[in-house]
């Protein structure tokens, strides 16, 4: 296979409209369609680059010249959208969370295995340059035994209302952005999680608009002995210079490591926006991680990201609701 055929199912996650830009400028793939069910979100962007369009996704799923899809959609969808396409014969890229339980999540990768296809997990994280340095430094042993996490992924809501519907969410910012952060962690712990304790509320909503959470500490502990917290929250208002950061420090026995994701920058004070801005000018990471994708089905090896991997950090985001209700820590089930 010299070229991959890409569909993509449903552009409900903005993320959708930078993968197809992405896509577009890599001469290895084809974007063979897309599949939408709302036409004012797609069908002109379609026609505009030539992309055949369908408004049933089982449509596109029908074309044989379709090796893999990407999904967008709602986080509630994830799961039958990704099964649908196991049974096509489709490799999958989901956006994350994977799913919305771990069941379901369970039932994506058994399908995918059965059907022979690949499942990547969305963790557009784990190709940051400042990450991969980390990991390096960590495999060498560079700052000795991992003692413990300190992270954060602070955003801003993100759009579109759906976010804030748990119906078709899932959840808030405990949900939406544990997923990220606690995926590095499990990457470096190399442990599974034994218990989660969390808060969540919703504080940054100066509307009172939302009853999703947009806010939350999360602490993990894991069975190495390992343990971390991580800020998720939706914290960052409109005055800010970007949507969020990703920050993770690690903790060793010989020494601390330092990841600022996102500090590939120029800070630029300009009278006309009246505020600071971030002239960003490092890692595209969605690019890296989409090149990762079809450079792996190409050369039919592994995908660096699992759907493994995207159930482990899920679990943990599923736990810290179930700690919030109860009010205590919570084990994760074995």
């Amino acid at each position: 296979m010299s070229r991959l055929n890409i569909g993509m199912i449903s552009f409900a996650h903005a993320h959708a409209f930078d993968y197809l830009e992405n896509l577009l400028r890599f001469s290895e793939v084809i974007v063979g369609g897309i599949a939408d069910e709302v036409p004012a979100r797609t069908r002109a962007l379609a026609e505009k680059h030539s992309i055949p369009y369908y408004a049933n996704y089982k449509e596109l799923l029908a074309d044989p010249k379709i090796d893999a899809v990407i999904i967008c959609s709602e986080n509630v969808f994830h799961a039958k959208l990704t099964i649908d396409s196991a049974r096509a014969g489709k490799h999958v890229l989901c956006e994350k969370p994977l799913g919305l339980s771990v069941e379901e999540m369970q039932q994506m990768i058994s399908v995918c295995a059965e059907e022979k296809v690949q499942l990547m997990t969305a963790f557009p994280c784990r190709f940051l340059t400042p990450v991969v340095r980390a990991k390096e430094a960590l495999d060498r042993g560079d700052i000795g035994e991992i003692i413990a996490f300190k992270g954060t992924n602070r955003g801003s809501f993100p759009g579109p209302k759906w976010f804030a519907d748990e119906a078709l969410s899932g959840g808030g910012a405990v949900l939406d952005h544990t997923v990220h952060v606690m995926d590095l962690m499990n990457w470096f712990a190399n442990s599974p999680v034994d218990q989660v304790y969390a808060y969540a509320d919703t504080l940054f909503d100066p509307e009172h608009k939302r009853t999703i959470d947009d806010s939350g500490m999360v602490h993990v502990t894991f069975e190495n002995g390992v343990f971390g917290v991580l800020d998720p929250s939706w914290s960052r208002n409109p005055g800010f210079p970007t949507w969020g950061d990703v920050t993770l420090e690690i903790i060793g026995t010989k020494g601390v490591i330092s990841i600022d994701a996102f500090n590939q920058k120029n800070n630029v004070y300009g009278r006309a926006s009246g505020k600071g801005n971030w002239s960003f000018w490092g890692d595209d990471m969605n690019e890296l991680m989409l090149k990762a994708f079809v450079q792996a089905l190409l050369e039919e090896t592994e995908v660096p990201v699992s759907g493994v991997d995207g159930l482990r950090s899920t679990e943990v985001a599923l736990t810290a609701y179930q700690s919030v209700h109860a009010g205590h820590p919570v084990r994760l089930s074995k």
